[in-house]
């Protein structure tokens, strides 16, 4: 009975309270449950530390009052948010969004928040979020990094911070930062065997290296593993695109027009090869009879389509899973110097894309 009169006036109070102010704080807390706002800041960060009844007071004082802590103060306070950022190239990409989701709910776990944001493969854009995680005193950071002038200088300056640092699917050469990534070697190894395998000389990339525009490991590796298999890229195959649909749309179409024209198609990318088949039909071509194509990522309308596409499956959740799992590796056991970089295999999803080229064909 007495119990239910305390909160009676809990909630009396309370209202009064909030009538006069918006925002209650933790002295209002304080002043409702009848303690000090040292013991209720106490019962919020340290329960174990605060005797039951007094807890119970403070937490019926916060529930009656809708108090919400200052998490800003706090990030002030610690020098640190238990925020963690996350940069990826496209968010709306199937890859990106599946891999921010398993980051999202690994990060959860540790009883951590995400701000996420996209630089769109663009080093510039990514500086800006950098700054801006940085003023929001993140206490980890997960970068897909961009094209473009290194950021390096700057995610030193966060290091030297406290913020933890793990590169995720793409980092910068020379990185310093934890990373974990696909064996993009193995991978782009075993589809131009494969290819090679079926009796294709004429494999073209879609996307040739590029020191600022695509200086990404997978389009910087195939002309080695074309020689693996004793082939070469012919000259006129070399053109540097963005790893975007209308890009691999365009670059389709132009070595399409090519004599003799690519038997294969390696796109390295899930994004790219949604452009590439777009423009293979429009020229009324079959796949795989006149033309073949094998993609990265286990996009979900390459199975959809017909013929259903060959790929080189990503470990996207195990990737996810890593990066987070170092990140707080660094942060719980405090060291900024320690480097854990994992490759992760993918896997060769064989369906209906590929077969052997035209003139080769039983």
């Amino acid at each position: 009975m007495a119990g239910a009169v305390f909160v009676r006036r809990l909630i009396y109070r309370a209202r009064t309270i909030c009538y006069h102010a918006y925002v209650p704080t933790i002295n209002d807390v304080a002043k409702l449950a009848g303690v000090s706002p040292t013991t209720a800041k106490r019962a919020i960060r340290d329960p174990a530390r605060v005797a039951t009844l007094t807890l119970a007071r403070v937490r019926q004082a916060i529930s009656a009052l809708n108090y919400e802590p200052d998490l800003i103060a706090t990030a002030l306070r610690r020098g640190h948010s238990n925020t963690i950022g996350l940069v990826v190239g496209n968010i709306v990409e199937p890859f990106f969004a599946e891999l921010t989701r398993a980051i999202a709910y690994q990060v959860r776990l540790h009883g951590y928040n995400l701000i996420i944001a996209d630089n769109e493969y663009r080093t510039d854009v990514e500086a800006v979020h950098l700054k801006q995680f940085f003023g929001q005193k993140v206490r980890g950071l997960l970068l897909r990094s961009g094209y473009g002038e290194s950021n390096l200088d700057y995610l030193q300056r966060m290091s030297l911070a406290g913020i933890a640092i793990v590169e995720i699917d793409r980092f910068y050469p020379d990185s310093p930062y934890s990373h974990v990534m696909l064996d993009n070697r193995q991978c782009v190894f075993d589809g131009v065997r494969y290819l090679r395998e079926l009796g294709h000389e004429l494999i073209a990339p879609l996307g040739t290296f590029d020191e600022v525009i695509n200086n990404e490991e997978r389009s910087l590796l195939f002309p080695e593993a074309m020689r693996h298999v004793g082939l070469n890229v012919p000259a006129e195959y070399a053109k540097v695109i963005r790893f975007d649909e209308s890009e691999g749309y365009q670059l389709t179409h132009y070595l399409l027009d090519l004599e003799p024209r690519p038997t294969a198609l390696f796109s390295l990318t899930g994004n790219l090869a949604q452009g590439s088949f777009r423009a293979i039909r429009e020229r009324g071509l079959l796949i795989p009879q006149d033309i073949s194509l094998l993609t990265f990522d286990n996009y979900p309308w390459t199975r959809l389509v017909t013929p259903p596409i060959d790929v080189i499956e990503q470990p996207v959740q195990e990737m996810g899973r890593k990066a987070v799992e170092i990140l707080f590796s660094l942060m719980e056991h405090r060291h900024p110097d320690r480097i854990i970089r994992r490759r992760l295999p993918g896997v060769m999803i064989r369906r209906s894309s590929c077969a052997p080229p035209p003139a080769k064909a039983l």
